[in-house]
């Protein structure tokens, strides 16, 4: 008799078509197929067909994605805690007085000080900061980033900018001081985030959300973590003060060149207005370099990068993570096209005051713009030094 069926082949594991041993017995098992008991023969399924898995496998499988998930989510909550508790929430919008009435869409409002906090003094010395680490908080930079239906806008308030700087208790003296006139900074530096926050509602009438500061040695270390952000110039720039030296055409500045990018305004033509627009062009290309698959996905970087930014990171008592992330991607946006980077309308840059040279704002500009912010508008007015989002570093 022909040990063989039409279709169905005979086979054991040691290669044959046939059965051996014949009887009741089965043969071969083996890689080649399934076995089927027809009186003394196996029928075999032909081969590249698979047998159903066994429940014991589907079942260790199951247990084995459980697992998995859930170590996944126990790295990412305690990945999201522990960055968390990092915060320093020291600024307390809600303790503000005279305050404007809450607009549409969000406002942020992004400050970059001058502390040395986490700085050696050969760090000092090579970041060409000067100072102390207990000498004081001032700013370089303020942006207030609106965010609503109409995607980012990106406002520079120039640090020299002549404002009213409303009545206000020194904190280190107890010492009352009259509403008067001053640089926008002053303010920062007479009564902290709170006088500064008040100084700018005051000034713009827009009420200001949420508030985030980094200091220099946060601002190096996220550069650093990141592997550096490149960014190009139209010219050599060679500044003494913030020790920037930079030859025309496109560079991957590191932690401390990136620090002198953001500061120096000598060698601008525009001096601080020229100094805000590089900026926002910097942070800009700092957020899509974060953002960046290359980063996000290799843990060597993206922890580094949130413990630099954490260690020196001053918010609000509201602002959480999610708010952080929130933030984030809205400057990563205006960098994609969607908002606009402009400074607040001026119309002098060298404004002779008592105090020095300062910035004198556009009024009746400036008040149409902060109206179509405080209103979530669309944004016509031009800044100036600014653009449409998407020109930058790279």
């Amino acid at each position: 008799m022909d040990d063989r069926l039409d279709g169905w082949p005979f086979g054991n594991r040691y290669g044959g078509d046939h059965i051996a041993g014949g009887g009741d017995h089965m043969a071969g098992g083996g890689d080649d197929g399934v076995g089927v008991r027809t009186g003394s023969h196996v029928l075999r399924a032909p081969r590249g067909r698979t047998a159903p898995a066994r429940p014991g496998r589907r079942r260790r499988f199951a247990r084995t994605a459980v697992l998995l998930t859930g170590a996944l989510l126990l790295t990412a909550c305690g990945t999201y805690l522990w960055a968390d508790t990092r915060l320093s929430r020291d600024v307390d919008l809600g303790r503000i007085a005279d305050r404007p009435p809450p607009g549409r869409g969000t406002n942020y409002l992004i400050v970059g000080s001058d502390s040395r906090v986490g700085l050696s003094d050969r760090a000092k010395e090579d970041l060409h900061t000067g100072g102390s680490a207990d000498a004081g908080r001032r700013t370089d930079s303020m942006i207030l980033l609106h965010t609503g239906a109409h995607g980012t806008t990106m406002m520079s308030l120039p640090r020299d900018s002549w404002v009213t700087v409303p009545p206000y208790i020194r904190p280190d003296t107890g010492k009352r001081y009259r509403a008067s006139k001053n640089k926008l900074n002053a303010a920062f530096s007479f009564g902290g985030p709170d006088l500064l926050v008040r100084t700018i509602e005051y000034n713009t009438g827009l009420r200001i959300d949420h508030y985030t500061e980094i200091g220099f040695a946060g601002f190096v270390g996220v550069v650093d973590a990141v592997g550096g952000v490149r960014m190009c110039v139209d010219r050599d720039i060679k500044d003494e003060k913030s020790g920037l030296d930079l030859k025309k055409g496109c560079h991957t500045l590191d932690g401390r060149n990136a620090l002198a990018f953001v500061r120096q305004r000598h060698q601008e033509a525009r001096g601080d207005l020229g100094r805000s627009r590089n900026q926002q062009l910097f942070l800009s290309a700092l957020a899509e370099k974060a953002a960046a698959p290359d980063t996000l996905l290799d843990p060597t970087k993206v922890y580094p990068t949130m413990r630099a930014g954490l260690d020196t990171l001053v918010v609000d008592k509201d602002t959480d993570l999610r708010t952080l992330t929130s933030l984030f991607e809205a400057v990563k946006g205006v960098t994609a096209g969607n908002g606009k980077r402009l400074n607040v309308p001026v119309s002098s840059a060298g404004f002779q005051t008592a105090k020095g040279s300062a910035v004198q704002w556009d009024l009746p500009q400036a008040k149409k713009l902060f109206g179509e912010l405080r209103d979530d508008r669309p944004v016509t007015v031009d800044g100036g030094d600014g653009g449409e989002g998407g020109e930058g570093g790279s």
